[in-house]
């Protein structure tokens, strides 16, 4: 019985009972009728479930007393109480039972609980009106958006038919104006060749007309008896007409581009196909950038020569014919930019490779020539000879194997020491302009490179320099000096001129 009292107590059963009862007080005007019922019905439903512990322990405590222990009890307070069905007590009599100050703490805090949540959920309930009215407004909003959109889409589509049609009036007017262009263009370009053609038929005239006075002035001067005599049948010389100034200077910068670029492609792709062509005669692949770098420095040197030569050439013919305020240096140099055709490529392409076969730093098989690179070399020559018109020239760099390594000047291939001072052997030549760098070159640098370009020396100089048999080219090399220059076809606008043939030999004595 003592431990189900104790159970009882523990419960707290008797201190929600009180706290239902006084929240049912105090929210009883608040409440509605079926909610006090339900409260009601709650506190009835703890109060027999109290009531149900009390009477397993009024039973217990019952037979603990004995067989007739406690009937007096039961006959006058139990059983008249069950008589009344469980009346309430009387107004003004409170059920009086103790409780725990914890149990009120308890329901005073879950009290506050309820309260704040109660109180949020209204504030929520506010927030949820006014987000409910303000999607209204937006959905009033994009209704109205939506009407704009059909409104412009049904505009769009009309100002888009028109616009179609207005563009396909303007293509065919496109078109139109690009035929129109380029009609002009060609009749432009046609207009520029006339005029270069007739420039130089001028100045071949004026040429002519030199070497005719001159072959007269001879002729005069061996059939006339005395020079009283010379005198007077001396014819006086033809009017030579002045050439215009030099278009030379005007094309000096596009010239310079040009030029420059070629340099870069013969780099970027004559120079491999020529690598390609040797690494299939010559395993070293050292050798082979050697030769090709030889290639290019002696292609230089044998296309400033020619270039020298047909300068002194020109400068000697124009000099006869010259008249007017224009410098004789500015008319040789125009006459060479617009005659470069002339330049015999293929004697410097002989001396290049003659060099070749006597260069002390390069070797290769006897079943190998130089005359398989030579499209390599007459391009180099080609370029070489074109960059000594331009003001000022371009030139290659002056170079040494065991140099110390400028940064400024070269840049390292892809299988050099990048730690290396020193310059084991070129790779490609360095384009300058006076002493600005136009074309980096490239070279291969190595630890050691000094000492082993000496001792290469000294080994080379020990050994005799080994015979090589010379290119079906090099050959004719020295005796095409001698041999008269090769017939040129003339331009279509001299094809009909009577004295062409006079003209082709007369050009040839003077060139």
């Amino acid at each position: 019985m003592a431990e189900s009292l104790r159970r009882l107590i523990s419960s707290e059963t008797c201190g929600v009972l009180q706290e239902k009862l006084e929240r049912w007080y105090k929210d009883y005007h608040i409440n509605s009728c079926d909610q006090n019922l339900n409260r009601c019905c709650e506190i009835m439903e703890l109060s027999a479930k109290i009531q149900g512990h009390l009477f397993s322990i009024f039973n217990q405590t019952a037979r603990e007393g004995g067989h007739y222990a406690g009937v007096e009890t039961i006959k006058s307070r139990l059983l008249p109480w069950l008589g009344t069905c469980f009346s309430s007590p009387a107004p003004g009599r409170p059920f009086e039972t103790s409780f725990s100050k914890e149990s009120h703490e308890k329901e005073r805090q879950l009290r506050e609980l309820a309260n704040s949540r109660n109180h949020e959920i209204l504030q929520l309930e506010r927030e949820l009106n006014s987000t409910r009215l303000q999607l209204s407004l937006v959905q009033q909003d994009l209704e109205e958006a939506q009407l704009a959109l059909e409104d412009t889409k049904t505009k769009s589509a009309t100002t888009l038919l028109a616009a179609e049609d207005e563009i396909v009036q303007l293509k065919t007017d496109l078109k139109a104006y690009q035929a129109k262009e380029e009609c002009a263009l060609r009749s432009l370009e046609k207009l520029s060749d006339y005029e270069q053609q007739v420039q130089t038929l001028k100045d071949e005239i004026a040429i002519l007309g030199a070497q005719k006075s001159v072959l007269q002035s001879r002729l005069a001067r061996s059939r006339s008896p005395s020079p009283r005599s010379i005198r007077s049948r001396s014819p006086s010389p033809l009017p030579i007409k002045s050439i215009s100034p030099g278009r030379s200077r005007l094309t000096n910068t596009s010239r310079h581009a040009h030029l420059v670029e070629r340099f870069r492609d013969i780099y970027a792709q004559a120079r491999l196909d020529a690598q390609t062509l040797l690494r299939s005669y010559i395993d070293d692949l050292e050798m082979v950038q050697r030769i090709i770098y030889v290639a290019a420095v002696e292609s230089f040197h044998a296309a400033k020569k020619a270039f020298r030569q047909f300068k002194m050439r020109v400068r000697k013919a124009l000099s006869l014919s010259f008249s007017g305020t224009e410098s004789v240096e500015d008319r040789v140099m125009d006459y060479i930019i617009r005659q470069e055709d002339l330049y015999d490529v293929q004697y410097s392409v002989n001396e290049v490779i003659n060099a070749m076969n006597i260069h002390p730093r390069i070797s290769f098989p006897p079943e190998v020539d130089f005359i398989m690179i030579s499209s390599l070399i007459r391009e180099l020559c080609r370029v070489a000879f074109s960059m000594q018109t331009l003001d000022p020239p371009l030139d290659i760099s002056f170079a040494t194997e065991g140099e110390l390594f400028n940064e400024y000047k070269y840049r390292r291939s892809f299988d050099s020491d990048f730690t290396a001072p020193l310059v084991a052997y070129h790779v490609w030549p360095t384009l300058m302009e006076n002493d600005s760098v136009i074309v980096k070159g490239e070279v291969v640098t190595r630890r050691g490179a000094l000492w082993s370009h000496r001792s290469r020396s000294r080994s080379r100089g020990r050994s005799q320099t080994r015979s090589r048999s010379l290119s079906p080219l090099s050959h004719g090399a020295d005796h095409s000096r001698h041999l008269p220059s090769r017939s040129r076809s003339p331009s279509p606008l001299r094809s009909g001129s009577p004295s062409k043939w006079a003209y082709s030999e007369l050009r040839q004595s003077w060139l």
